[in-house]
């Protein structure tokens, strides 16, 4: 069964076929380490990580990429402002590395906990300042770049296909809408590859035209061509992304090496709150560390990330998160009466049916939906039917993430689950109270629902 993706570059959905058979390069737009990344982030990630998982349920072998932004984002897409490290260093009076390693540790602990799987290689910008210097050199002299008083910039008008990715038309681009006019530059689009530094600057390397720093899109092109070759099969990103960064990545990439970039462009959509959108800068973003004092757990987040499709816009609310929660813990429900009844008969074909319609939903551009009603319908029609159906639900846990497999509980916590039941019965709060601690001491969790008491281990 083929696999199909919608392509960005092309705007269509395509069927999948890698640069080389069996393999596949991808690279994903990791977080600028200035602060706490958001809900609104995590899902771009999780959609990243789906797309790895369902590769390798197609049976590739992937290598994934993330790079760390540890220099030169600034906070205008004009290159001025200062740079973010910067910011949050001047923010928390601390050094640009020690912010820097703070918020990094911070997204890699909570990637663990939404259970999204670590790139093969994470490498951070401020380790490959040579990569970059070497690319920005190999475009001055093919007369795509050129120096003015505060730094080195790309000429976009040099490079024809220009808005390929976006259909943004040169033509239309007018200084002082998305951009502050800057007299030196030859078009008012034109994007820094390097920043000149001031002596006073606390970020700042040698390089042929002074000390100074790299600008933000040369990062990822140096990155993913060191580690994935010139060209490579898939790169994603936010849909956020598309129109300045990716664009600026192909044109400066393709500049240097004459060849195509990517073949594969992936965006996944924004997930809004209350209807608007989520940002640093409007202060309405939530942290999981936020969804967690609240009771949301992070696989829980996770679960209502994959009940929408990733190129559809996702609203959030805390009636809809508490939804998911809710869900994610009657389906465990559900996988534990798979689990703890006696095989009986199941009709025929019937897994192979689920399995097949699983693939089908997965390959169809990353259908989660889709997906995890198969899922249900899984749990529903094997309830007292055994065993029969768990590997099968575990095998869709390989691409879903959600940690089925091991949530299905120990025989000892089932018993602190069943007596806690009871107890709330028999309206024995003590009782009750004293059968949470021991399973919380064990490090599980026991949840009241209006199904009945649900138990999970605690990964927190």
């Amino acid at each position: 069964m083929s696999l199909n993706l919608f392509n960005t570059l092309t705007r269509k959905k395509e069927e999948f076929v890698p640069l080389q058979k069996g393999k596949v390069g991808i690279y994903t737009c990791g977080p600028t380490v200035y602060d706490y990344a958001h809900i609104g982030n995590f899902r771009s990630y999780i959609f990243a990580d789906i797309l790895r998982r369902v590769l390798e349920y197609n049976n590739y072998q992937v290598k994934q990429v993330m790079n760390i932004t540890d220099v030169g984002h600034l906070t205008s897409d004009a290159d001025e402002g200062e740079d973010k490290i910067l910011q949050g260093a001047r923010r928390e009076k601390k050094s640009p590395e020690e912010i820097a390693k703070f918020y990094t540790d911070d997204f890699l602990k909570n990637i663990e906990k939404l259970n999204i799987l670590r790139p093969h290689i994470l490498c951070q910008a401020t380790e490959h300042i040579p990569q970059m210097l070497t690319l920005i050199e190999k475009l001055m002299s093919k007369g795509y770049a050129y120096e003015i008083t505060d730094g080195i910039y790309f000429d976009v008008q040099k490079f024809k296909r220009y808005g390929q990715l976006s259909g943004a038309k040169l033509d239309k681009q007018e200084a002082g809408k998305r951009i502050e006019v800057n007299p030196e530059k030859r078009n008012p689009i034109d994007f820094a590859l390097w920043k000149k530094a001031d002596p006073s600057h606390l970020m700042q390397w040698d390089s042929p035209w002074g000390r100074g720093y790299p600008g933000w899109h040369i990062e990822c092109s140096a990155l993913s061509m060191e580690y994935l070759g010139e060209t490579f099969d898939i790169h994603t990103g936010g849909v956020d992304h598309i129109p300045i960064h990716h664009e600026n990545e192909i044109a400066q990439s393709e500049a240097s090496t004459d060849k195509k970039f990517v073949n594969y462009w992936m965006h996944g959509e924004f997930l809004q709150v209350d209807g608007g959108k989520m940002s640093k800068s409007l202060n309405n973003f939530y942290k999981i560390s936020g969804l967690e004092a609240k009771g949301i757990t992070p696989l829980a987040f996770r679960y209502f990330c994959l009940s929408g499709h990733y190129r559809s816009p996702l609203n959030f609310t805390w009636e809809s998160a508490q939804g998911a929660e809710a869900a994610l813990n009657n389906l465990r429900h559900g996988i534990r009466l798979l689990a703890g009844e006696e095989s009986k008969k199941i009709a025929p074909n019937f897994i192979e049916k689920m399995d097949r319609q699983f693939l089908s939903a997965i390959n169809d551009d990353l259908n989660m939906p889709e997906a995890l009603a198969v899922v249900w319908e899984v749990v529903r029609r094997g309830q007292n039917k055994g065993t029969a159906l768990l590997n099968l639900i575990k095998k869709f846990d390989q691409v879903l993430g959600l940690r089925l497999e091991t949530e299905v509980n120990p025989p000892q916590i089932e018993k602190l689950r069943r007596e806690r039941e009871e107890a709330r019965r028999k309206k024995d709060w003590k009782r009750a109270d004293a059968l949470r601690a021991e399973a919380e001491s064990r490090g599980y969790k026991l949840v009241d629902t209006p199904q009945g008491t649900v138990a999970w281990k605690n990964h927190e």
